[in-house]
């Protein structure tokens, strides 16, 4: 039987609060698998408030041209503003503030622990060149980048971050020893995973996964996961 999340009664609800002009796109993959399931459960909640509702004038404009001359349109500060203090009127001043930009700090698995022990976060997706500088400033929001390429809006970039921390929140996945071994959670990238048939295309699982002997699985499967890393990760060895 697949693992339904339970709720902890010791524990609050994780909030997940977004800010975007896309709201339908949301709960989206978020909504399915063990996600799905833990919001159904009520381990974790997820609003969506629409920055458009602040915008100015009749066609509730959000954007404007570049300060200084330029490509493209900037969302204008009043604006994010307003929308940024009526959603926290709504779920509270408790949530830190996360804009995901391609310039800002490498999101990472230590970053997901950190959101996921908290009580929540609250995401602004932008969209159009960017947000201007001073809401930015002025709400304390911290960027975070999923990577260095440009998406069309900030929307999947928020859904990627709430997806790393909502599978950190306890009793979403059964078994808290898998949590421990993936890559990332000890510095080095995952070893090589197998598994039945034994045989499959001319190739064999390791003679060394199939001994029983746990002493020489840990050591191969330390010594893989090292390798691996080296090869792809080396910046992750560093310092170690």
């Amino acid at each position: 039987m697949p693992h339904r999340p339970t709720p902890d009664d010791t524990r609050a609800p994780w909030r997940a609060a977004v800010l975007t002009l896309f709201p339908e796109m949301f709960p989206g993959p978020l909504g399915h698998s063990l996600a799905g399931q833990a919001l159904e459960a009520g381990l974790w909640s997820l609003t969506t408030h629409q920055i458009r509702d602040h915008g100015l004038g009749r066609h509730r404009a959000v954007d404007d041209t570049p300060a200084g001359g330029g490509a493209g349109m900037v969302m204008r500060a009043d604006v994010i503003a307003a929308a940024v203090d009526a959603a926290r009127a709504d779920v509270g001043n408790s949530l830190p503030l996360i804009y995901m930009s391609p310039r800002g700090e490498p999101f990472t698995q230590a970053i997901a622990h950190e959101l996921a022990n908290g009580p929540g976060v609250m995401v602004l997706a932008g969209r159009f060149e960017g947000v201007d500088q001073r809401v930015i400033e002025a709400r304390n929001m911290r960027e975070i980048s999923i990577g260095d390429y440009i998406l069309s809006g900030g929307e999947l970039a928020a859904m990627v971050v709430l997806d790393a921390c909502v599978r950190l929140i306890p009793g979403v996945i059964g078994s808290a020893e898998s949590l421990a071994h993936e890559s990332f959670e000890t510095g080095l990238l995952e070893h090589p995973l197998y598994t039945k048939p034994r045989e499959w295309e001319g190739r064999s699982i390791p003679e060394v996964l199939l001994s029983g002997d746990h002493k020489r699985i840990a050591e191969w499967q330390e010594a893989e996961a090292r390798r691996i890393t080296t090869l792809r990760r080396p910046d992750l060895l560093r310092g170690r």
